[in-house]
């Protein structure tokens, strides 16, 4: 049987594009050599952010329980079980994984579980089996390169968190993406002491500096220590007695984890596929060197968010079916799930800078916010960056509670080229915290006028 299209890896990537090329009549079949949902799914995005409410409700509970009106908890006897946060956790991973099996099988995809290898630009082996093809979709994700080490019980990969039931009270992580500040604040909640020790000269790269900056005050004040510009390769070197040396500083060190950044995850191939530094190089199409063999996802190098390596999914496959579709990497939001969440869309102030944009921001804090101030969630703001003549909207930045939520209106209205003007015309409801967007465009009105 020859296929339409063959994808190698079944995350947000893979399976989105498996199942939008079953609905649009593709003779699909998708090759997974571990779990359906890859990284995000199974032990990321979804897993991740499940033990990261539960510590926000313990945290609240501990800290903020009196001020609600609640009263007769005993905050001293309260304790976080990692092991139960765990365990809802991966329910809730087992029914978006059922889920995401139905709607294959729904769309007449075939999935063949295997380590696939490609053997040239329309054909691909798996299990001692040859399959054919018109196409390849890459979609095999990234990896955290390991620390070299032979302290396998203190050094601990972000997949290898689950299978720990406790955790001792210092605790350091490695790296400056997202997800490193997200694993620093999540044991922080759950009364850690905490080290977030950075390779490089800010946290958080992909965000505005506005809001790393800002970041970095949030984990000042939850007492995290971060150590800026330090690389570790070895950690036997820097690690004796329980601390971690570096430059004449001693950090106390009962668990150390790998958060790095990460590097792609190449599947075989016999064909050579030009690289781009540390990720497959792709076009405008996220087709790769090699004509029919298209990369998507964070295998690329050009995003590494699920909701993105999906947009480019559907976008390939329609490309595929001669479907017209566009692609525009500055209308797809990013989130952060920090505390507040953070999230942006758009242009940063540096790359306007850059390009010699003339703009006008405007900004509403949380503090100002009905709704917010009910929930106890006032923390954060909202800053609007528009073209100076005209005012259209070129980018939005938040620190919200919801941030990754409300992203989501500042995407419908760039999808659109809307203006300042017509974001402050909407009228939204209230009490929302989604009329923050109404409220830091009102200075705009007046600004026109």
């Amino acid at each position: 049987m020859k296929y339409d299209l063959i994808i190698i890896g079944s995350g947000p990537a893979g399976y989105v594009a498996a199942i939008r090329a079953g609905e649009v009549g593709l003779r699909t079949a998708i090759i997974e050599k571990e779990n359906i949902g890859g990284m995000c799914l199974n032990w990321g995005c979804i897993p991740s952010k499940s033990i990261i409410e539960s510590a926000k409700l313990y945290n609240k509970i501990h800290k903020q329980a009196a001020s609600f009106g609640i009263v007769g908890i005993d905050t001293q006897n309260i304790c976080f079980d990692f092991t139960k946060a765990s365990d809802r956790a991966f329910k809730i991973v087992d029914k978006l994984t059922k889920g995401i099996q139905y709607l294959l099988k729904k769309n007449g995809v075939e999935l063949i579980k295997g380590e696939a290898q490609i053997t040239s630009a329309s054909s691909v082996t798996v299990n001692n089996r040859n399959i054919e093809t018109q196409n390849i979709l890459i979609a095999t994700g990234t990896y955290f390169p390991k620390i070299k080490t032979k302290s396998n019980d203190i050094v601990v990969e972000l997949k290898d968190l689950y299978k720990k039931k406790k955790f001792p009270k210092n605790i350091v992580v490695y790296g400056s993406s997202s997800t490193a500040v997200e694993t620093a604040q999540f044991f922080a909640l759950i009364d850690k002491k905490v080290t977030l020790i950075v390779p490089d000269e800010n946290i958080m790269p992909l965000a505005d500096k506005y809001l790393a900056d800002y970041m970095v005050k949030i984990l000042k004040n939850d007492k995290i220590d971060i150590v800026f510009d330090t690389t570790i390769t070895d950690f036997d070197k820097i690690y004796s007695n329980k601390k971690i040396v570096l430059k004449n500083k001693n950090i106390p060190c009962g668990l150390f984890i790998n958060a790095q950044n990460r590097k792609a995850f190449l599947p075989k191939s016999i064909i050579d596929i030009e690289m781009d530094g540390d990720f497959i190089k792709t076009d405008n199409n996220c087709m790769s060197s090699i004509k029919g063999v298209y990369a998507i996802g964070d295998v690329n190098g050009k995003s590494k968010f699920a909701h993105v390596a999906s947009a480019q999914g559907l976008f390939v496959v329609n490309k595929i079916k001669g479907i017209k579709s566009d692609f525009d990497f500055k209308k797809y939001p990013m989130n952060m799930y920090t505390v507040p969440e953070i999230a942006q869309i758009g242009s940063s102030e540096d790359q306007l800078k850059a390009q010699g944009v003339k703009y006008k921001i405007s900004e509403f804090p949380l503090s100002a916010n009905g709704k917010a101030l009910t929930e106890g969630t006032d923390e954060g703001f909202i800053r609007i960056l528009s073209e100076q003549k005209y005012g259209e909207v070129l980018g939005v930045q938040i620190a919200a509670a919801h941030a990754t939520d409300l992203i989501a209106e500042a995407s419908a209205f760039m999808q659109v080229e809307s203006t300042v003007y017509d974001v402050a015309k909407t009228i939204h409801a209230h009490p929302t915290v989604s009329e923050v967007f109404m409220e830091a465009s009102k200075k705009s009105i007046q600004y026109k006028s």
